[in-house]
């Protein structure tokens, strides 16, 4: 039958966009944070016969590689690459999330082929060998061998688990558009460089070395505000006390923070208990500035204006839905996904309405915290 592991879904809490890197990419800084939404992989593995590894993949999408272009296949091999054996595995991936949808789902099936790998053999990588290992993946691989709240910094594949927030209602919009990440990058290094051309004219004809309005948050004259941001954010780590490694490998808070159930239908969640979270609190604290933003949105809302309605829609402002509005909401990644975070289940399924009387899809679900990512992440 094989090891089924629930390979669990991300968004972008924030995510800010850095220069272009020596090595091509861009740095960032973001928020990631796993959610109660997932595929299911199943492995299959045993030692093989013979000198060689035989990989085969299925899958119930046909939009899913099935081949070594896969991530979960990458994974696998270069995981038995380095437990220095070969092995036949067999792997099917059961989706049910949607395919480049800005929720991490393909570099969430790669971690969970791993996991699984691990449990059919008996073998498991240290901690930083598969940190290393899901870097060279995929940049958001990393953080499923953390889940939670997690951190990412460089490309997003440097991970630092963080403060959990507290088990939250969630509802994440599926849009029927796709939007392509790198055309998103270029597109945003065109803004930029727009806005630093145009603040170099305002300096050259007037004298002031003021900028321009609506110039990139991230420009090469501006290079600093990734690392104020991660420090920000890094210093939310302070509550959890110091980090052990279980035997799993994955880096685990000792105190977790105190977590707040879903149960009752209709439980609700009260402000002040929220914002005692140091993380929600950010979230909550960033929505009047630009500290906790997606820098996507300035470059895809304009794009795609269909997506900042449905944005509007799930905070409640494109109906004046004052009775159950969000405490925040956000493309995650580069889209075409969004979100929104809710205080109970009721101002949940109200945006869920608004959403899909518009004809987007929409998903109830909640946050999920670390130690419910783990306790959780095998399904038989």
């Amino acid at each position: 039958m094989g090891t089924i592991v629930r390979s669990y879904s991300k968004v972008n809490l924030g995510l800010a966009i850095g220069p272009v890197r020596p090595d091509g990419f861009h740095g960032l800084t973001t928020l990631y944070q796993t959610l109660d939404l997932f595929d299911l992989v199943t492995v299959t593995a045993r030692p093989a016969s013979g000198s060689a590894t035989r990989i085969s993949l299925t899958t119930n999408d046909v939009r899913v590689p099935t081949d070594g272009r896969n991530t979960c296949w990458k994974m696998v091999e270069r995981g038995l690459e380095r437990l220095g054996v070969t092995a036949e595995v067999d792997i099917h991936i059961e989706k049910r999330l949607p395919v480049q949808g800005g929720m991490g789902a393909g570099s969430a099936n790669a971690a969970a082929a791993l996991i699984g790998l691990e449990r059919e053999l008996g073998l498991a990588l240290p901690g930083v060998e598969r940190l290393k290992l899901a870097a060279e993946v995929g940049s958001d691989v990393p953080l499923f061998l953390i889940g939670g709240a997690v951190l990412g910094l460089g490309r997003g594949e440097l991970v630092v688990p963080m403060p959990d927030l507290p088990r939250t209602w969630c509802v994440v919009a599926v849009p029927a558009v796709g939007v392509s990440t790198p055309a998103a990058f270029r597109d945003w290094d065109a803004l930029v460089a727009g806005a630093s051309g145009e603040s170099d004219r305002i300096e050259a004809g007037s004298g002031v070395g003021s900028q321009a309005s609506g110039a990139g948050l991230t420009s090469v004259d501006n290079p600093d505000r990734l690392n104020e941001l991660s420090l920000a954010y890094a210093s939310l780590s302070a509550k959890t006390g110091d980090s052990k490694s279980g035997t799993s490998g994955i880096v685990r808070d000792p105190n977790p923070e105190k977590k707040q159930g879903l149960s009752g239908e209709n439980q609700s969640y009260a402000l002040n208990d929220l914002a005692e979270n140091a993380l929600l609190a950010l979230v909550r604290t960033g929505i009047g500035n630009r500290d906790l933003h997606n820098d996507f949105e300035d470059v895809v809302f304009p794009q795609y204006p269909s997506l900042r309605i449905t944005k509007r829609q799930l905070m409640g402002n494109e109906t004046g839905a004052t009775d159950s509005p969000a405490i925040y909401a956000a493309l995650s990644g580069s889209g075409s996904a969004l979100f929104g975070l809710y205080r109970s289940e009721a101002d949940a399924e109200a945006a869920q309405r608004r959403v899909q009387a518009s004809g987007v899809k929409a998903f109830v679900t909640s946050t999920l915290p670390r130690e419910d990512y783990w306790t959780r992440m095998f399904a038989g």
